[in-house]
């Protein structure tokens, strides 16, 4: 297969040609990477789903190194987590520009992430643990996994409900619930559906519930683009994606910054989880009147 022209290709691979529903980190470092290494692919016969599995592979890789717990070695867990939320775009941007979309690679791609977050999750909490043995080093790591898995799906919930607005990226429900088309369809992927309901179905819903409460009882149909297409919703929510979050760990990793990093995760990023929820409720719902 012929390589298409790398800037036509770059805007192929793109979610959405509005910037502002994308993490800062994504439109301007990681997603041109993720296009250059989409372009280099494109004729073989590499499919998005093996891209995913070794972007999984860097992210258990980082969690490995992370456990051995020598300065070098947190080093390059930093190297590999950006690997890793590099071939998590790359994955995505080839399926689009090859039109290789399946529900198999949305459910894989969720529960990969799912699993490099408890691996690396644990091995830096252990290994902050070892430094600083003290209940607090567990319970910081523990509450810094869950901050970052909420903070992710807020993210998803309102990059997806803007997209499902302008009628792009539709394989991804808001929320997922088995219908009858999907028990009738992919048996693989009803399986892989499953087990993402199982890890991220009351997470869909929490996110849901925050929405109602940010709207304050007042919306209708009609509301949709005020609500879910406000830019500076977009840009708040933005600075919590996974691109953001991996960027950050790795930051401090190359820092030897472990315990700083949990600090960071639990104060700094849900200040910014909570002035976005904020923004909708106090800001934002005034337009709903």
């Amino acid at each position: 297969m012929p390589r298409p022209n790398p800037l036509i290709l770059f805007k192929q691979s793109l979610k959405s040609d509005a910037k502002y529903a994308d993490e800062l980190i994504n439109i301007y470092l990681l997603r041109p990477v993720a296009s250059m290494i989409v372009w280099l692919i494109y004729p073989t016969r590499i499919t998005p789903n093996q891209v995913t599995m070794t972007a999984i592979i860097f992210g258990v890789a980082a969690a490995y190194c992370y456990s051995i717990g020598s300065p070098c070695a947190i080093a390059i867990a930093g190297i590999l987590i950006v690997l890793k939320d590099l071939f998590d775009d790359t994955d995505g941007q080839l399926a689009r520009a090859k039109n290789l979309y399946s529900r198999r690679g949305r459910f894989l791609d969720s529960i990969g992430d799912f699993i490099v977050d408890v691996t690396v999750f644990s091995a830096i909490t252990m290994e902050v643990y070892r430094l600083h043995p003290t209940p607090w080093a567990l319970l910081a790591g523990f509450l810094s996994f869950w901050s970052t898995t909420l903070r992710v799906s807020y993210h998803v919930f309102y990059q997806v409900s803007y997209f499902h607005l302008e009628e792009q990226y539709i394989l991804n429900r808001v929320t997922e619930e088995v219908t009858e088309k999907d028990r009738e369809g992919d048996h693989i992927a009803l399986g892989l559906q499953k087990i993402f309901i199982l890890l991220y179905g009351w997470q869909d819903r929490f996110m849901v519930r925050i929405d109602t409460w940010c709207k304050s009882g007042r919306f209708d149909a009609r509301l949709a683009p005020t609500w879910y297409a406000d830019r500076f919703g977009l840009r708040l929510s933005g600075l919590l994606g996974f691109g953001t979050e991996f960027t950050l760990l790795a930051i401090f990793s190359w820092m030897n910054e472990l315990l700083l990093y949990l600090i960071l995760n639990l104060f700094a990023m849900n200040g910014i989880w909570l002035i976005s929820i904020l923004y909708r409720r106090i800001v934002l719902a005034r337009n709903l009147r």
